[in-house]
């Protein structure tokens, strides 16, 4: 049984009380539902999390409220089930979120893990609130956060992982979770005609995902390109190209036409399977993004490149070694990281990852599949 009244910290170091009302008995059988609605690498972090929390706790029963769209993510999960949001349509606005609450209300939820806290979950807490449902949200540390990417008297400093912060939203419903207990996720099955289509398993299998939300965090795509050329040249290695859009297809064609050992995968594969050909890569070699959550998942080596954001942010993939991320020289643009999104930086520091050469890049990936 919890006590009566349990006290935690928020990440400014402040004492709050979590009463009881708060809290559940992890000994019975209860249903959370799980709020992270977006993004794709966020939604990725929140995996590791909820399978030490299943199997931490096997009576436990979990809903997730997420996009359609990511439901694959989710596949390997015990007692866990997606809800999909339509927030672009029957969902959509105020009256759409109360049609959603309804809907939701009658899943029978005990309590409500908020791990998102935007205005639509927040629309939901006012809901859930008239029925007295306990509903916990993620503390985002956005004043840590501000401090870190601050221009002027920068605090620069790890600050508490997403993960922990996923965590740390169950503690306080009354669950507290290891996460050093999270179980890797299983290889998935690659069907025929996608086996087909990347020639077999003779070669080392790259994963190259060589765009991100904003050009901040996005290795410049000349310098990739030399990486990419690189790995070609020494026929050893398949290099898988992921991506998403038009623009991304129309990039990554032109080095799969102009590279014999690459192929771009935009396009042609469903997300599921996707998901099953990255868990099978040897390596990931990716941004500040998701496709560097998702290979983490599956405990594929990932080397991740960072602009003007940095890993103190938190973002960093699930259980990856420190080092295999390769990092702007802050020696020459110190006030990195700029911005946690990689979205705001000043004048001149749109070529900070020039820093990370395109030689260094290859070797690092020859260290690690050396291992």
């Amino acid at each position: 049984m919890v006590n009566e009244k349990s006290i935690s910290k928020d990440a400014e170091g402040k004492v709050r009380d979590v009463t009881k009302s708060t809290l559940l008995n992890p000994d019975q059988k209860k249903h959370i539902l799980v709020i992270r609605l977006s993004a794709m690498g966020d939604v990725a972090m929140t995996v590791p999390v909820l399978s030490a929390l299943v199997k931490q706790y096997p009576g436990l029963k979990v809903t997730v409220l997420t996009r359609s769209f990511f439901k694959p993510i989710f596949l390997d999960l015990d007692n866990v089930s997606i809800y999909e949001a339509d927030v672009k349509g029957r969902h959509k606005g105020v009256f759409g979120l109360w049609k959603l609450f309804k809907e939701l209300k009658d899943l029978n939820i005990d309590a409500v893990a908020d791990l998102h806290n935007v205005l639509r979950s927040n629309i939901l807490k006012r809901y859930f609130k008239f029925g007295a449902t306990p509903f916990v949200q993620i503390d985002k540390g956005r004043a840590e956060k501000k401090a870190l990417t601050a221009l002027r008297s920068k605090e620069f400093r790890q600050l508490k992982t997403t993960h922990q912060r996923y965590a740390d939203v169950f503690g306080k419903l009354g669950m507290p979770v290891d996460l050093q207990t999270a179980p890797v996720l299983p290889k998935r099955y690659i069907a025929p005609a996608t086996s087909q289509l990347v020639d077999g398993k003779e070669k080392t299998w790259i994963g190259i995902a060589p765009f991100a939300a904003f050009d901040g965090k996005m290795y410049p795509l000349d310098l990739m390109e030399k990486v990419v050329d690189a790995l070609n040249k020494t026929d050893l290695h398949k290099i898988l190209l992921f991506g998403g859009g038009k623009n991304e297809q129309e990039q990554l064609e032109k080095w799969d036409t102009k590279f014999s050992n690459c192929i771009n995968l935009v396009g042609k594969l469903p997300f599921q399977e996707e998901l099953a050909l990255i868990s099978q890569l040897d390596l990931m070699v990716a941004m500040d993004s998701g496709n560097a959550h998702l290979a983490a998942l599956f405990e594929v080596p990932t080397i991740t490149l960072w602009g003007v954001t940095h890993p103190y942010a938190g973002f960093y993939p699930f259980g990856q070694n420190s080092n295999n991320a390769m990092l702007a020289d802050r020696k020459q643009y110190p006030l990195i990281p700029t911005s946690v999104y990689g979205n705001k930086y000043p004048p001149g520091y749109e070529n900070a990852m020039r820093t990370i050469s395109p030689e260094d890049v290859v070797l690092k990936i020859e260290e690690i599949l050396k291992k």
